[in-house]
């Protein structure tokens, strides 16, 4: 987190975001929120410092904290070092419970070979684009050039039709993601919020993408605080922080600053 050449985080602009609670349930996207995003996503960086300070959140949160993340729980845990054990991978599709037990819906790869293979093709003769197989999902990332976004989401949304409506495409940050329809951040947060330690608690989001506004929609739903890393479009979240390097400053702040349970 290099705080030279991001925004710090005023002690006003803390006092515009909610009064941490010690009854929070924490949840946190990943790319974009707590690391900066990369151009390709096996390049992304994570500090040193984030893995002790997500320790200290579930330790201060008696381990109501998960990470919501569009990235596989394979590759979450490959770069946090099993620092959690509360996940949820490619926007809902999968999710890991504090206990321990994995949540899939059936495989449905087969059902993504032709969208797949169409997408390679397409990387191969546009070095700006780049594919991420997830299994059960498939993104086609186009940050290294985004003039082809254009073409890129006339090939996906083509592809998509054709797979029907159980699968759904998903726009993020230069990056378009098709899979199964019927999971997203939002319903994950619920599925946590039904289960021990997160029920019964205020639920708090932090996210920075498009991707994250069913998440939002459902924190707000549930009575808690919905909060955007980014002021650059129309959003549902409640509040907002304007950098990657400001939500890791007020998170880093939150075990001191929790007020007891009344």
């Amino acid at each position: 987190m290099n705080s030279r050449a991001s925004t710090e985080l005023s002690d006003e602009r803390a006092a515009g975001l909610p009064t941490p609670r010690a009854d929070w349930a924490l949840f946190l996207d990943f790319d974009g929120t707590l690391v900066e995003i990369a151009e390709h996503p096996e390049a992304v960086h994570v500090p040193a410092q984030l893995i002790g300070l997500l320790d200290a959140l579930v330790q201060s949160l008696d381990g109501a904290v998960a990470i919501v993340s569009g990235r596989p729980l394979e590759g979450l845990d490959a770069l946090l070092g099993g620092a959690l054990p509360a996940v949820a991978g490619l926007h809902g599709l999968e999710r890991r419970s504090p206990g321990g037990q994995i949540h899939r819906p059936a495989d449905r790869r087969a059902e993504l070979d032709g969208l797949r293979q169409a997408l390679e093709a397409f990387a191969g003769e546009h070095p700006g684009a780049h594919v991420e197989d997830k299994g059960n999902a498939i993104a086609l990332h186009y940050r290294g050039d985004p003039a082809l976004e254009r073409p890129a989401r006339a090939l996906v949304e083509h592809h998509c039709e054709s797979l029907g409506e159980s699968f759904r495409l998903q726009s993020g940050k230069q990056v378009l993601e098709v899979g199964p329809a019927g999971h997203d951040k939002g319903t994950v947060i619920e599925a946590f919020m039904a289960e021990p330690p997160f029920h019964g608690r205020i639920p708090v989001c932090l996210g920075d993408d498009v991707t994250d506004e069913d998440a939002f929609a459902a924190v707000n739903r549930l009575g808690g605080h919905s909060i955007r890393i980014g002021t650059d479009r129309p959003t549902a979240a409640s509040h907002a922080l304007a950098s990657v390097n400001e939500a890791y400053q007020w998170l880093n702040r939150l075990p001191r600053h929790l007020r007891p349970i009344q």
